[in-house]
């Protein structure tokens, strides 16, 4: 039966590996892009290290960025600003001025119309040119034009700007018009003076941006992307030249005709058909990885749907960003990838992972080559620079260190290509400074994620190490014994995990709050009794091994009551693994020699410690409680004390399933005697100088 629940749960578990990971293929096959892919692989300033190519069909030659740039400039320069043309207002003023000139000649025999048609003339004719609120020169959008557009209704003219009044120069004419009829009509330049010249004077012009806009739109929209053909069988490139400037051009025009018209020409079906195997190649390659490496990972769904599903959302987010024009793939802040992954799992994941998701969105991104190098070299610098993330500053340096890296690789990259400073496209610098700064954003994704899969941070371990913890302020308050105990715990497991590597931060808060359980009924346990009173010596053994087993299941409801990390969990379960409690056992025995003793209700419930840290402090838990018991702390007494409890769990079985190596065991003996020599303050005992039974000779 037993054989058979085992290859039951093995086959169970194969299917729901084959189901995730083929799950995970689909995704990455719906996310990336269907277009069929240019075959060949070339950088600009080095060799054609393929066969001769010429046109496999007729394609355009596509225009540089530059050149439609510097076209497009042309263009909206040749583009000729619109203003419209009041024709109302120069009714009104010459209605202003007769009735102004009305008003002064009424009293007049002879009021000489002469003057006032003169007048009406020269207003007339100002208008008729028109008038800007300034000068020509002040408007930015006449600045180098030597014409503007007056568009009055449905009619447009051309002027000449110089040609164009402003209010100040309309005035000016006006006046000396006034003044010009004063000495021609000498009788009536009492008159004239008393018109103001700036009550006629307005400006009926106006900048038309709308109209202005539609005609520049128009002019970028006739520009073509394009320049000159390529016919089918013309040679493009030869094996061994070098890709120049316009050799790279013709292959980047070759290479989109490609992907997108030739591409209805293709069978959709063996394009899809290839994408498929590349993503589940990929996929074999991660399970393999995982399957030799961390195995852990593969058996806790939490953990694995979280790097697939993190793996698919960082590619879809690259490949999405690639689609707008006016984005570019290297804002995504693609470290962030391996440095979340660093922080829930190891160094050597994270970069295997990271290595995976670049190969994939490398395939698709422009500039494949360049892409998958900047995002290998960035990302590993940035698992590296982040060893620790337990302070903001780790965060901000590693972001520093991530932006250095990318500048330093893609400068040197253009150099290569481009063999000159001056040619390096330094525009691109502001995504990779843009990515770096969305690195910060690793903060509340982590939170996040701890919240939905369940993970813990170091960052989160902190803040449960402190003693202020109202859980730990609860265990010192009620079992203060027990609480010197877990600080003293958690001082030694420290100590040993720092030397034989695991997570110094984990081991801490673990050991903190293994024995929270005690909090329950705290006097059953010697470290909180007063001297001479132990409620044991009142009750039976069993019921006391029932107690003090207790302990251990209180603490797991207790954790779990106060939301605490399943990470943290583990610590409390397995602190004791499936040992007895073996003095009670003993006791029990001596008193009922005649009676078969029940041993399950002595042993602990488990399960066994599965980490290299929950086995650390399982071992110090046991050898720290029994080397306060003995009666003399001598080197020889601690030594043999840590040796026999050692070699007794590893007969027990109780470390099988952690990852502790025989090396391991070794740094653990000797760095737990160490400690217990200061601990205990044992002196070392030095040998007697031996007392010489000759005398020298004189």
């Amino acid at each position: 039966m037993d054989t058979f629940l085992m290859k039951l749960k093995n086959y169970t578990r194969t299917f729901y590996w084959l189901f995730v990971f083929l799950f995970t293929s689909v995704l990455l096959f719906l996310v990336m892009p269907g277009e069929p892919r240019f075959k060949y692989e070339y950088q600009k300033g080095f060799p054609w290290n393929h066969e001769n190519l010429v046109a496999p069909f007729d394609f355009a030659i596509l225009k540089t960025p530059a050149e439609i740039e510097k076209e497009k400039t042309e263009q909206l320069e040749s583009v000729i600003p619109y203003f419209s043309f009041d024709t109302t207002l120069v009714n009104q003023k010459l209605n202003l001025l007769k009735s102004d000139w009305q008003a002064m000649t009424d009293s007049m025999e002879n009021p000489q119309p002469e003057i006032f048609t003169e007048a009406e003339s020269a207003i007339r004719d100002i208008y008729k040119i028109g008038i800007l609120a300034r000068s020509a020169e002040t408007y930015p959008e006449l600045t180098g034009k030597e014409e503007l557009k007056k568009r009055a209704g449905n009619t447009v003219s051309k002027i000449q700007t110089e040609k164009i009044y402003s209010e100040k120069s309309a005035y000016n004419e006006l006046n000396n018009t006034f003044r010009e009829l004063a000495g021609k009509y000498p009788g009536a330049k009492d008159l004239l003076l008393k018109l103001k010249p700036e009550k006629f004077i307005v400006s009926n012009l106006s900048y038309d941006s709308g109209t202005t806009q539609k005609e520049k739109d128009e002019a970028v929209k006739n520009i073509s992307a394009t320049r000159g053909m390529l016919q089918t069988g013309e040679r493009i490139i030869l094996e061994g030249e070098i890709v120049n400037d316009e050799k790279f051009q013709i292959l980047e025009s070759l290479k989109a005709s490609y992907e997108s018209e030739r591409g209805e020409g293709i069978d959709r079906y063996i394009v899809s058909f290839g994408k498929g195997t590349l993503t589940v190649i990929f996929m074999v390659l991660l399970f393999t990885f995982l399957y030799i490496y961390r195995f852990d990972i593969l058996n806790r769904f939490s953990k694995l749907s979280f790097l697939l599903l993190f793996l698919v959302s960082i590619i879809f987010l690259s490949i999405f960003i690639d689609s707008f024009p006016n984005l570019h793939i290297y804002l995504v802040p693609f470290a962030i990838f391996p440095i979340v992954v660093r922080t829930f799992f190891d160094s050597r994941t994270a970069i295997f992972t990271m290595i995976i998701a670049s190969l994939i969105t490398g395939f698709f991104a422009p500039n494949n080559y360049e892409f998958v190098l900047l995002q290998v070299t960035a990302g590993v610098v940035a698992v590296f620079s982040l060893n620790k993330m337990h302070r903001r500053g780790h965060l901000i340096m590693a972001a520093i260190w991530v932006l250095l890296t990318y500048s330093l690789v893609y400068i040197s990259l253009e150099l290569v290509h481009e063999g000159d400073f001056l040619s390096v496209n330094y525009k691109t610098m502001q995504w990779f400074v843009l990515s770096s700064i969305l690195i910060l954003l690793v903060y509340p994704l982590v939170f996040i994620f701890e919240k939905i899969f369940g993970f813990v941070s170091d960052v989160t371990l902190i803040e449960l190490s402190d003693t202020n913890q109202p859980l730990l302020r609860k265990l010192a308050e009620e079992a203060p014994g027990t609480f010197q105990h877990s600080m003293q715990i958690a001082n030694l497991a420290e100590e040993i995990i720092l030397k034989i590597g695991g997570n110094p931060f984990l081991v801490r808060a673990g050991a903190l709050y293994h024995d929270i359980g005690k909090i329950a009924r705290p006097e059953f346990f010697i470290e909180n009794q007063a001297v001479g009173i132990n409620p044991h010596d009142k009750m039976d053994h069993l019921k006391s091994a029932e107690i003090i087993i207790n302990h251990v299941k209180n603490g797991v409801r207790m954790a779990k009551r106060h939301k605490l990390p399943e990470a943290l969990v583990e610590f409390i379960a397995t602190h004791h693994g499936t040992t007895k409690a073996q003095y009670f056992y003993l006791k029990h025995q001596e008193e009922n020699p005649d009676t078969k003793v029940d041993e399950a209700s002595f042993i602990y419930p488990g399960p066994l410690p599965r980490t290299k840290e929950a086995a650390v402090v399982m071992i110090v838990d046991g050898i720290e409680a029994a080397s306060r018991s003995l009666p003399e702390k001598t080197l020889e007494n601690l030594k043999g004390l840590t040796d026999k409890m050692i070699d007794q769990k590893i007969r027990d079985k109780q470390l099988e399933q952690s990852d502790l190596t025989f090396r391991d065991i070794k740094i653990i003996k000797e760095t737990l005697l160490n400690k217990l020599v200061n601990i205990y303050h044992v002196r070392i005992e030095y040998p007697k100088e031996q007392e010489s039974n000759t005398m020298e000779k004189k």
